[in-house]
């Protein structure tokens, strides 16, 4: 979809939505909730970096929450939910300040 995450553990308990976040101090980009467009039910976390292209498969990252962007919800289609998550990108690049995507 464009948007590479990586999978972390929720150490404590945050409210389902999406956020402003830092992962490893890097702004990022941060889901929390159940996938609900797919039919996914599970409850995990997922961090998206901006401007990084580095591979974190293995490794360990810390993820801060700064703040909520919006409530998580079902999209009808995944072209839908790409499209909001763009606006979702576009929210977190403008609270850090930078517009630029490398």
């Amino acid at each position: 979809m464009g948007f590479p995450t990586a999978n972390f553990d929720l150490a404590q308990e945050v409210k389902d939505g999406i956020y402003v976040g830092l992962a490893n101090n890097r702004p990022s980009l941060v889901f929390i909730g159940s996938n609900l467009t797919f039919g996914e039910t599970v409850r995990h976390g997922e961090v998206h970096i901006l401007d990084y292209n580095g591979d974190l498969y293995g490794q360990e990252i810390e993820v801060e929450i700064l703040k909520k962007i919006r409530e998580n919800k079902k999209f009808d289609s995944q072209s839908e939910l790409v499209e909001q998550m763009k606006k979702d990108e576009k929210a977190a690049r403008e609270f850090f300040g930078s517009n630029s995507r490398e």
